[in-house]
């Protein structure tokens, strides 16, 4: 029995992390479900995972969303985990006296236990680790939690192994998971290596039990650059020669950016050939078009700012319901932008299929058109160029605009026609798919900018301005 210590502890705990969704909402821990100890009986710290049911007052009628929680018990204070403190209180199978709960991905002690899960296949009864192949690595080497994560919780093991804690979970298999797992069975290299994954059964709100996946090993690329970081290198480069052309600039991304298009072709290429495929036809594409018109109408009431071009955006949607020839549809990243590759010396990764944070869980593993991915990537290229100046004011900012733009455009293009020459088509000759995705992102991003980072809803609106003609 959960004791309300217990219950008040996690739920402070969970309104300071970063990667609890519901920051600002109003919510109460339903209820908490410890797993089967990693630990041995006896030994500190004891170690196991629980899962927190959350229930937000203004979402009664919704389930409630369940969050991965990594515990670490100590009989005294942790000093060296005091960044990593949950709480205080008394765990009867542990001890009579009160003891000290840490989060347990910032425990070394803590994760050995996982890794060496790994590596022994451990399975209790209602927790399991799954191996592929062979993993030379001791389970002693020391972790490290990663900072910039922001919706798991990722650390990496010596200068191998990466481990992805998945927080907000659900029954079923992680798109992540399944994504790797079939690149790994079919030996292809544009992702990460998978070692395996660790997966548990729990009961939902009414009890009836089902078992999901809470975090998955894969290789780490110890030496790689994400996308963001060298795009807005090379804006910066830009900016300080105002003066200059993007294709001038010494620090021109455009070579990466087809490269980076092959890459994700191939990706789509093999998502398609591993995982199963569909087609959309008029119906479909109907449906499609009447839910990003509902999310425009939405987003209007929210930005009126949007108002002007409504109707002009709607045209995109109306195109896109219009459309005769059926859509390929399969397996895609779903959240792709330049955070979501890294530069390795081997070439570009692609890295995280989760799908879009915010997505309900049932839509992120559901097939869709690889444009969407296309229109993601070409919006995160306005982002690189433009954050800059959204950040900070120049004299020179007009000029600086000019060259922003004019570097999205040479980057966009030159990722499009990388894209064509692997997947046949440039996505470009499926404008009315690609207008009607890039407007729904578009759209999207407006709300969520005026929303969390006021300073950059120029951005989209921007983009809104260009894609209403």
């Amino acid at each position: 029995m959960v004791k309300a210590t217990q219950t008040t502890g996690l739920h402070d705990f969970l309104e300071r992390q970063r990667w609890f969704a519901g920051k600002g909402r109003e919510f109460t821990v339903e209820s908490v479900h410890p797993l089967s100890w990693l630990s041995e009986r006896g030994a500190w710290p004891a170690v196991r995972v629980v899962l927190v049911s959350v229930r937000y007052a203004d979402a009664d009628s919704a389930a409630p969303d369940v969050y991965q929680v990594p515990l670490s018990y100590y009989p005294e204070p942790a000093d060296h985990l005091g960044h990593a403190a949950v709480s205080e209180w008394t765990e009867e199978e542990l001890s009579p006296d009160p003891v000290w709960v840490y989060d347990a991905p910032h425990d070394k002690a803590a994760m050995s236990l996982l890794l060496g899960g790994l590596l022994g296949e451990v399975a209790r009864t209602d927790l399991a680790f799954h191996r592929i192949g062979e993993l030379e690595v001791s389970a002693e080497v020391s972790s490290l939690v990663l900072t910039g994560e922001q919706s798991n919780t990722s650390l990496v093991y010596g200068e191998d192994v990466l481990l992805k804690l998945f927080r907000r979970v659900h029954h079923g298999r992680n798109a992540d998971i399944e994504v790797h797992e079939a690149f790994a069975r079919n030996n292809c290299d544009n992702v990460a290596r998978l070692f395996g994954w660790l997966d548990a059964e729990w009961p939902d709100a009414d009890g009836k039990s089902g078992r999901g996946d809470l975090g998955m090993f894969s290789a780490f690329f110890r030496t790689a650059t994400d996308g963001w970081e060298l795009a807005i290198a090379s804006v910066r480069d830009l900016y300080a020669e105002a003066d200059l052309h993007a294709d001038e600039v010494g620090g021109d991304f455009a070579g990466e950016s087809h490269r980076l298009g092959a890459t994700v072709a191939q990706v789509h290429a093999d998502l398609a050939r591993y995982l199963p495929t569909g087609e959309w036809g008029r119906e479909e594409l109907a449906g499609l078009a009447a839910a990003m018109r509902t999310r425009l109408d939405e987003a209007v009431e929210i930005v009126p700012a949007l108002a002007e071009y409504a109707d002009r955006l709607r045209g995109a949607y109306d195109d896109l319901a219009r459309t005769e020839a059926p859509v390929s549809v399969q397996q895609v990243h779903g959240d792709l932008h330049l955070g979501q590759v890294m530069r390795t010396v081997a070439g570009w990764r692609v890295i995280d299929f989760e799908g879009e944070p915010n997505r309900p869980w049932e839509e992120r593993n559901a097939l869709d058109s690889p444009v969407r991915d296309v229109a993601g990537m070409l919006r995160s290229f306005d982002y690189a160029a433009q954050h800059l100046l959204a950040d900070h004011g120049r004299a020179d900012e007009h000029q600086l605009s000019y060259r922003a733009a004019e570097w999205a455009e040479r980057n966009r293009s030159a990722f499009c026609e990388g894209y064509g020459e692997v997947a046949g088509t440039d996505p470009r000759e499926l404008a009315v798919l690609l207008r009607a995705y890039e407007t729904d992102k578009a759209v999207y991003e407006v709300v969520y900018e005026t929303r969390s980072r006021p300073d950059w809803v120029g951005i989209p609106l921007t983009a809104i301005q260009r894609l209403a003609g």
